[in-house]
Order: C-alpha cells, then structure tokens, then sequence
C-alpha cells in the first residue's frame, strides 16, 4: 500500500520497472532457501539431448552450470555425445550399428569414440564454462582411474569395446572440487590391463551419483519427465517414490525407453541419493527452475 502510494505520481513506465523489479527480488528470495539447503552438497548432472546440440540451450546449460558454483554448489557433469560420434563415424565412412540401444563398438570405432568424447565434445563444454569465469576440467575415466571398467555383454552379445564400470576413483572427484573446479566427464572407462571402454554415459552419472552419496542426481532429456499419458503433455507426474515408479511401470504407465531411465533413478535412491530428477533441457534454464523452486519443473523421485 505505501509502495504504491508512493507511486502515484511517477510516470507508468517507471512504475511498471519497479514492479518488475520488485518481482525479480522476490525470485531471488524464494530461491534463497534451496541455496541454503543445497550449500556445500554434491549434484551430478548427466549432460545429453538437445541442450547439447543447440546454441542457445548450451548457452543456457553454462549459465546454470556457473550459477549452481557460485552459490556453493559442488557440480560434477557427465555428457553423452552420441550424434558427434556418429556424424563423424559417416564422414569417415563407418556406419553406425546398434544392439538394443547400445553403439556396437569395435577397436577402429572405439578410437573415434574416444577422440570426439574426451576431445572435441568434452573440451568443448569445459570451454562454454570456462567463458562465464568459472574454472572447469575435462576428464575420461582413464584418467587418474576415475573409472575402472570391464566388458559389459548385453543379452548375451558381445559388443565389443562396451563396459560397464566396477570403481569409481572418488578421491580424484573429490580433490577437483576442493580445488574449486568442476569436473566434467566423459564416458569411456578402462580395465586393469589397460582396454578401453565406451560407457553409457547415463550409467557414468548413476555410479558416481552412488559412489559419491550425492544430493542429487539430474538427467537433462529431451522429454518433460514422466508422463502419465505420452501423448499428453499435461500429463506430467512431478514427483513419485519408489513403489509408486515400480508400480507405474508394472502398469504400463511408464514404457519402452522411459523405463532403463526411471530403473537407474530407483537404484540411486536406493543406494543414498536424496533425489533423482528428469527433466527437459530443451527448456531454457531448467536446471534452475528444477532445483531452485518449489514446484520444478520435470520428474522428482525419492525414497
């Protein structure tokens, strides 16, 4: 009431700016309890989808990326990038193969896995942090042995160079955040004798998730969340405990390629994560809209 008493002779372009500017502050303010909330703890972000593709959206993702750090938020970043490594396997000559939605890897398609994972895409997400003034580093699961593997058989098949990983080398993640920097991961582990593996990079997330007893666990898709209805948009279900995801998929509810997704976000739960959300970075910021306000904006599960 005084406000706008006190506005009564101001121009009505100027009071529309206060307002506006009024409603901003009153943003910041709400987000301030998450902020204290999530102070000091750990989120692992699985980086994928069209947030990855897009300028805008990868804009966007290192802008929230920055924001999380600089309120005190220890990030680790997981990618993917399976469309570069295909377009580059097709400018090479290789066709792309696939065994139940895994890349069917032999040693001449494990190097260029290699090559554009843990060069060209991972550098380039260190580099799009690196811009908004916050120190990132790009690692591999070679790397310091962050991530022990072995050959991973799916249904019986032998796909080659795929693995599946047995440790994580947490004081190595560990000792990059104490040193402010925010590590991002690329999916390709190694044995004890020294193959190298391609890893899916959702399964990379889910096990140091685990293995650091994270916060969170995030994967940006291409998807809303889960939905009741697929064809549905307003279908969303934001938020479910365990019994409840296990039942939607015995129901049917959850289907196809939304169930391997919805399995690892109950193993994490299971294994100590506070919580586990889908959600879709085709949406500017929706990293931020998850955690900072009450409602989110994709899938929560929890215990």
């Amino acid at each position: 009431m005084i406000m706008y008493g006190l506005m009564e002779n101001i121009d009505p372009k100027e009071v529309f700016i206060i307002i506006e500017k009024v409603r901003q502050a009153k943003i910041l303010v709400e987000a301030l309890q998450f902020i204290k909330k999530f102070y000091g703890k750990t989120i692992i972000i699985k980086y994928g989808g069209s947030a990855m593709n897009d300028t805008e959206l990868k804009k966007s993702f290192a802008e929230d990326i920055v924001f999380l750090k600089l309120v005190g938020i220890n990030i680790i970043i997981v990618h993917g990038g399976g469309p570069v490594i295909n377009k580059m396997l097709k400018k090479l000559g290789i066709e792309p193969k696939f065994f139940n939605g895994f890349r069917i890897t032999d040693e001449e398609t494990m190097d260029i896995v290699e090559m554009v994972l843990a060069g060209k895409v991972n550098k380039g997400i260190v580099n799009d942090i690196q811009t908004h003034g916050v120190d990132a580093i790009g690692v591999c699961g070679k790397d310091g042995n962050l991530l022990q593997a072995e050959k991973k058989i799916i249904d019986g098949k032998d796909l080659g160079c795929v693995g599946e990983i047995v440790n994580v080398n947490t004081n190595l993640l560990k000792g990059m955040i104490k040193s402010s920097l925010i590590p991002v991961v690329a999916p390709i582990g190694k044995d004890n004798i020294g193959n190298t593996y391609n890893i899916n990079a959702d399964d990379v997330a889910l096990a140091i998730s685990k293995a650091l007893n994270a916060e969170k666990l995030v994967f940006l898709t291409d998807v809303l969340g889960v939905l009741r209805d697929v064809n549905d948009n307003t279908s969303l279900i934001t938020e479910m405990n365990v019994d409840q995801a296990l039942s939607y998929i015995k129901e049917g509810v959850i289907s196809n390629g939304m169930i391997p997704k919805v399995k690892s976000c109950i193993e994490a739960v299971h294994s100590g994560v506070k919580s586990v959300h889908i959600i879709d970075g085709r949406i500017e910021h929706s990293l931020l809209i998850e955690i900072f306000t009450p409602h989110g904006i994709g899938t929560m599960f929890k215990k």
